[in-house]
């Protein structure tokens, strides 16, 4: 069965081998080569996020407001940083703290959500919804994988509740 919640696991597991291969980048060529596309997948699957997932959590979760409004504020703090890392030079020191602020909060994000969010809506979604959210992911993620289209301006995490419940 298509599962959207084995999708976001799989993005998640993405993203943790794109910052480690940011550790391993030796030249600023690499660096930049690496964190384009991840700077991209960050963006790209918040908003993917946004527009799937959180939405159905809302309608289908036991504690969908509190998790959504947690996810909300962290994708806005991610997309902080990658904005602010695109401010500077690759490879610098205050490009290294951007990128340090989109790790940490990506992580702490991707944590809570495996912890929280994602069981909830197992618990709660049946198979046929988690179906047709894995078939709207992927369909959603066709269209915008390049980055085209997709915002990323910061959201309001209650006006976000309030125009998804």
């Amino acid at each position: 069965m298509l599962d959207v919640t084995a999708l976001i696991l799989t993005d998640h597991e993405t993203l943790r081998r794109q910052f480690a291969a940011l550790d391993d980048a030796r030249s600023d060529e690499a660096l930049e080569a690496v964190w384009n596309g991840l700077a991209r997948m960050l963006d790209v699957h918040a908003a993917c996020e946004e527009e799937v997932f959180y939405p159905a959590l809302l309608r289908h979760g036991d504690d969908a407001e509190d998790e959504t409004d947690d996810a909300i504020d962290d994708h806005n703090k991610i997309r902080q940083g990658v904005r602010e890392a695109a401010e500077h030079r690759i490879g610098t020191k205050v490009w290294w703290e951007a990128v340090g602020v989109a790790r940490t909060e990506n992580s702490k994000h991707i944590a809570e959500e495996e912890r929280e969010a994602l069981p909830d809506f197992r618990k709660n979604a049946s198979d046929e919804l988690r179906e047709q959210l894995a078939v709207a992911w992927l369909n959603w993620r066709f269209e915008h994988d390049s980055g085209k289209g997709v915002s990323t301006r910061d959201k309001d995490p209650q006006e976000y509740i309030d125009d998804n419940s």
